[in-house]
């Protein structure tokens, strides 16, 4: 019976298409594949026949985007604290130990007041008017790179673009891959 709790909580959020992947894991069900097949290539994650790859990288996943507890996950997925807690801690190590990490970024919306000519620039999907500021963090979360400026409407791929290309750009070492937001975007 927890055998198929486990395997329908899990196809809920991974197998019914990108909307509740992106929902509950922040990024859609190619990314999260990507991040799996990575995270036992590079990281060496591995399954033990106890709990599955893509419910541990899940189980990880949801604990970091809606800052959940333990428990929550316990009752979710029919698993002890120490579970949890264990396989947690393994996807942890399997990504420090990927190769080529540099750290993270992402883009946030803080709102702002600009003249009403500029505001649809300036409009979110979700109608605050706001910029869009990218912000990188090194292995130590401390901030290596800030760029703001940008009209909330702009896509994370052309603020990321804008990144790299401008003076004074990020640097992000030739053979990387950035993964932003739901995408993973190749680099030249």
């Amino acid at each position: 019976m927890n055998s198929r709790v486990r395997r329908e909580a899990l196809e809920r959020i991974v197998g019914e298409g990108d909307r509740n992947c992106i929902w509950e894991l922040r990024m859609n069900t190619n990314a999260f594949a990507n991040l799996c097949e990575l995270l036992q290539v590079q990281g060496g994650l591995t399954e033990d026949g106890h709990v599955s790859l893509p419910e541990q990288v899940a189980t990880f996943l949801i604990i970091l985007a809606h800052h959940k507890k333990n428990r929550s996950l316990q009752v979710r997925f029919c698993r002890s604290g120490e579970t949890v807690s264990k396989y947690f801690n393994k996807v942890l190590k399997a990504v420090i130990r990927i190769q080529g990490c540099l750290g993270a970024l992402d883009g946030t919306y803080i709102e702002v007041t600009v003249p009403e000519l500029e505001k649809a620039r300036y409009r979110t999907r979700k109608g605050k008017i706001c910029t869009n500021v990218l912000g990188v963090c090194n292995r130590e979360m401390g901030f290596v790179y800030v760029l703001s400026g940008w009209e909330g409407s702009a896509s994370d791929s052309r603020i990321l673009r804008d990144a790299i290309t401008r003076r004074n750009s990020l640097k992000i070492p030739h053979g990387n891959d950035v993964i932003f937001g739901v995408k993973l975007i190749k680099l030249p």
